[in-house]
């Protein structure tokens, strides 16, 4: 066989792969857990990178690994690939390219979530369906397709395997994860199987916090019961999902779908995004930095409220505000003594969304301890502080904020004036069990 354009890119991964696995050396726990299938048994994909070899130490992702073992659970099989721009190996090339250009793969499809295949979509929108000009696939959206009508999608499509590679933040409203369940709930209707490919949560895994869902509130922001900061990697969901969720949740029941997860090695539960050594790309417009990504899971509740999350500014969701709010809110909010972070007072122009082109008072969250700082706690909070120090504050007229937190109880508890912790303990006797259902799922120690 002479090689193609398509088989001296495959190759080219292929030798940065072996380079890096004897950087590696003998894998640890994390390591051991590789590739497993819905029943959690141990696969084959090695602990290696793409492209050039890298330091020992660095988090190779479910990707690396699927491409040191050959794509061997890819063969012989038609794949589609949900993704978007974060799907880039060690060395910034798209997943997409790479498995396009290897023969062992038969990539036919790619599915792009929220925000589009290529990210342009800002919040609730998508890009539709289009072909992709660099390797001529068809492109489909997923975005507001569930249930038969996404099976169908892959039905037409002409897939066996839905791969899913995307870059997760680690709060239950950023809609990735839903997106992933979707598409298990669909492929089981298909008769397709699914393969997760494992990345880091940025924010780290050491614990859950905040509010469960309640299924009356669930939504694309939420769709079943886990906790607002669920602590778990998309693999680790996947399998929860599976082992939780589709044979029992909304109509029409699927049953388990055939699930095949290959994790990460070299990632612990306590690390942070810039401790893993992978270049950072925007997972939506409005998720520029691994910063961002940290206070999202509080900060974001301010879109259930009638002031700007900071949208429209170079820092969103670092910094909160409207138009009269003046330095007693950063004072209340630092009041708090909430550990982690600090509150200072600041002003800034949206230049889109919620007070476009208008000065806004606020705040600015800054973490000096990522360990301590709790985001959930941090956002309930700056809630209840802003409640209090601006007669202006409101709740969106649609009540959004109950899909934001899972249900009426927040919303209720600060306006009954209920402080940070009265409503922390309202969540956690529901806190407590999902944790204890999350620990069967983990992969990581």
């Amino acid at each position: 066989m002479t090689l193609s354009r398509r088989g001296v890119l495959g190759l080219a991964g292929v030798v940065g792969s072996a380079g890096a696995v004897g950087a590696l050396g003998a894998a640890g726990p994390a390591e051991a857990a590789g590739a497993t299938g819905a029943g959690g048994a141990a696969g084959a994909a090695g602990a290696a990178g793409t492209g050039a070899p890298r330091a020992a130490g660095r988090v190779r992702t479910g990707f690396e690994r699927l491409a040191a073992d050959g794509y061997a659970v890819l063969a012989g099989q038609k794949v589609g690939v949900v993704t978007n721009p974060t799907g880039i190996t060690a060395d910034a090339r798209h997943l997409v390219d790479v498995l396009h250009a290897d023969e062992r793969v038969d990539l036919v499809a790619v599915f792009g979530p929220e925000h589009g295949f290529r990210g342009t979509a800002q919040a609730g929108d998508s890009e539709g369906a289009a072909r992709d000009p660099a390797t001529g696939l068809p492109v489909y959206d997923t975005y507001d397709k569930s249930g038969q009508r996404l099976a169908d999608v892959f039905t037409a499509a002409g897939i066996d395997t839905v791969v899913f590679d995307i870059q997760d933040v680690g709060a239950r409203f950023y809609t990735y994860i839903w997106t992933l369940y979707d598409c298990m709930r669909a492929a089981a209707l298909a008769g397709k199987a699914v393969v997760v490919l494992d990345r880091p949560n940025p924010v780290g895994g050491r614990r859950a916090a905040g509010p469960v869902l309640e299924r009356p509130y669930a939504s694309f922001v939420g769709r079943e019961p886990i906790a607002l900061a669920h602590g778990m990697t998309a693999a680790e969901l996947a399998r929860l999902f599976n082992g939780e969720f589709l044979a029992a949740g909304p109509a029409p029941a699927t049953g388990p779908v055939r699930l095949t997860t290959v994790a990460m090695s070299g990632w612990r539960r306590g690390s942070f995004f810039g401790e893993t050594g992978l270049p950072w790309v925007p997972p939506s417009p409005n998720m520029p930095t691994p910063d961002t990504a940290l206070a999202y899971a509080g900060t974001c509740l301010f879109e259930g409220t009638n002031l700007s999350e900071g949208r429209g500014t170079t820092t969103p969701f670092e910094v909160l505000g409207a138009e009269g709010i003046d330095r007693r809110w950063a004072e209340a909010a630092n009041g708090l003594g909430l550990p982690g972070v600090w509150f200072r007072e600041a002003y800034f122009t949206p230049t889109f969304s919620k007070h476009v082109g208008k000065v806004c008072g606020g705040v600015r969250l800054i973490v000096h301890d990522r360990e301590a700082f709790d985001p959930v706690r941090a956002g309930i909070g700056l809630l209840v502080t802003a409640r209090r120090a601006w007669s202006g504050f409101g709740w969106r007229a649609d009540h959004w904020i109950d899909r934001l937190t899972g249900s009426d109880r927040v919303r209720t508890l600060v306006d009954a004036g209920a402080g940070v912790e009265e409503v922390a303990g309202d969540w956690a006797a529901g806190l407590a069990r999902f944790e204890a259902v999350r620990a069967q799922y983990l992969l990581y120690s």
